[in-house]
């Protein structure tokens, strides 16, 4: 499961685009805390807290516990706006999450056992449909990754999602059909070597034709003029 992040905040007082930009001047970033049938709830953050779980690569759909005060919240990152050209994050939205609470995100895929797949070792390429997989889970089991095993697996053979052991309790967000994650593909090259060698037989089989038609055709002339000899 994904690790809970942590961070702390302070009430934000000041609203208004003039408010926001004089706390980004300060290394604070704007937020809101909103859901689970509460108020909005304006806080700020401390830019270079943010930024380090930003860059832990699951902050989207990782569980934050928020401190406020002498209150801690349970949120879920919703949004995050960022300066079109610096990056540097403008607004983060997070969502409350209520005891017992499902929540629908996005949760990566990592696929194992490559060796144990024989089309993969004939040459075979691994073809990512999903690099991310739509999943309903409790907020507090979220799955960090969604490990796929490779095992058996030929050129043309496909992994759906029926295939996938989740989680207990964790579900596709998606269940009006039964789609495809990854599978095993032939390489270019190898297509189009197999397409040459057909070409080839094909070209061979219309030689081994001609030549069988020259000697009757051969065997028919000496034929009349062996008679005509005779004659």
């Amino acid at each position: 499961m994904s690790d809970q992040l942590t961070l702390s905040a302070e009430v934000r007082e000041r609203a208004g685009k003039g408010a926001s930009r004089a706390m980004r001047r300060e290394g604070r970033i704007p937020a809101v805390i909103y859901g689970d049938k509460k108020d909005a709830q304006p806080i700020h953050l401390e830019e270079r807290e943010l930024m380090k779980l930003l860059h832990t690569g699951h902050f989207m759909n990782s569980l934050v516990s928020l401190t406020v005060g002498k209150d801690t919240t349970k949120a879920l990152p919703k949004d995050v706006q960022f300066h079109p050209v610096t990056d540097r994050p403008l607004h983060v939205d997070f969502m409350r999450i209520g005891k017992g609470a499902k929540v629908t995100l996005a949760v990566p895929v990592s696929f194992i056992n490559e060796d144990a797949s024989p089309g993969l070792k004939r040459g075979g390429v691994l073809n990512v449909v999903r690099h991310e997989l739509e999943l309903t889970c409790p907020a507090d089991e979220i799955p960090s990754e969604i490990v796929v095993a490779l095992d058996g697996l030929e050129v043309g053979d496909s992994i759906h999602i029926s295939e996938i052991t989740l989680p207990e309790g964790v579900v596709s967000a998606i269940e009006d059909r039964d789609f495809t994650v990854a599978g095993v593909v032939a390489p270019s090259a190898l297509k189009r070597d197999e397409a040459e060698a057909e070409e080839g037989e094909e070209g061979e089989d219309g030689e081994e034709v001609a030549a069988d038609e020259v000697p009757t055709t051969a065997q028919g002339d000496g034929g009349e003029d062996g008679e005509g000899e005779d004659s």
